[in-house]
């Protein structure tokens, strides 16, 4: 038993750092340009979006901008649609998040 349960957790923690690094890729190949991981560029940062978004509404945003910014109550948006695949998807949303602030995780 003891054994299948450690063969899960590393299962899991390379599942997990495969994912991280597909969501890297994703960041370099769409987002990069308009937004960086800890400072503003022309969007705002990962660490901003992670601290006030889910990975629902990140993947909404990325998806629909011009829909989810209206429902989120902003003036505008500059930012394109995307059309990802699911797995790229859940990639970016659960990179983004990697950003969230330690001290909000816990709350």
């Amino acid at each position: 038993m003891k054994t299948v349960v450690t063969i899960g957790m590393l299962g899991s923690m390379v599942l997990s750092s495969a994912q991280a690094v597909e969501g890297k890729k994703v960041f370099e190949t769409y987002c990069w340009g308009c937004h960086h991981q800890t400072a503003v560029a022309f969007g705002p940062p990962f660490v901003e979006i992670a601290s006030k978004r889910s990975a629902e509404e990140i993947a909404a945003m990325i998806t629909d901008p011009e829909g989810v910014s209206k429902l989120f109550g902003y003036k505008r948006n500059a930012m394109p649609p995307f059309k990802l695949k699911k797995e790229e998807l859940e990639a970016i949303s659960n990179y983004i998040l990697s950003y969230k602030p330690k001290q909000e995780e816990s709350k």
